[in-house]
């Protein structure tokens, strides 16, 4: 409510004038609108994600991007669909590449379940994102410690150590190829002669003697 500095009156706040006195009531001035936060560092983790940024960096502010990181759930299709390893080597992380590549056949060895691998994808698909995020966070945080680079060599910098390995698409491509082919042949050959089923055998009549 405003209150008339002439009669003391009660109006509503959106009154210009008041009620008893018809004196014109103060204005309260609105109160500024904020800038929207912009990461300064932005500009570097573009650079350094390369293709895809705005997608990566929607998911990075869930955990806090320039902030303290948590972590949220997100999902990765590229990193589930495609084979998981392939995946971090494309985006330059090498050594949960060499995870991804070795865990699976692993513990598919260990426990001979073949779904073994549907949980390391799943789990991959999960957490990319997250790994991603921390991989580029302290690749930045190594480029902008030296503050011998300039702004020219800094971006050379950002691209050689970020962006992507495009070659690695086709090594995908090969694998399904290869993977799709594998599994023609097993279907068209069938089982094994070990795994067939042994039918039942003919019942052998004797021979009459008339």
């Amino acid at each position: 409510m405003k209150s008339c500095a002439q009669c003391r009156q009660q109006n509503e706040d959106d009154s210009k004038f008041c009620y008893q006195c018809g004196n014109t009531l103060a204005v309260e001035p609105e109160p500024p609108i904020a800038a929207p936060f912009i990461d300064p560092d932005e500009h570097l983790w573009r650079q350094f994600i390369g293709p895809h940024a705005d997608r990566y960096l929607k998911y990075f502010k869930k955990f806090g991007l320039g902030e303290s990181p948590k972590f949220a759930l997100t999902w990765n299709w590229p990193a589930f669909l495609y084979v998981s390893f392939l995946w971090f080597l494309y985006r330059k992380m090498y050594v949960y590449a060499l995870v991804y590549a070795v865990g699976p056949m692993i513990s598919t060895y260990l426990t001979g379940d073949m779904t073994v691998g549907l949980i390391w994808s799943i789990m991959a698909g999960a957490t990319a994102n997250y790994v991603y995020y921390w991989h580029c966070r302290e690749q930045i945080g190594e480029i902008k410690k030296n503050t011998s680079i300039d702004p020219a060599r800094q971006d050379e910098a950002l691209k050689a150590a970020g962006g992507v390995q495009s070659y690695v698409i086709w090594i995908g491509v090969v694998l399904y190829i290869l993977f799709a082919i594998t599994m023609f042949k097993m279907v068209q050959d069938g089982p094994l002669d070990g795994e067939r089923i042994p039918g039942k055998p003919e019942k052998t009549t004797a021979p009459s003697s008339v």
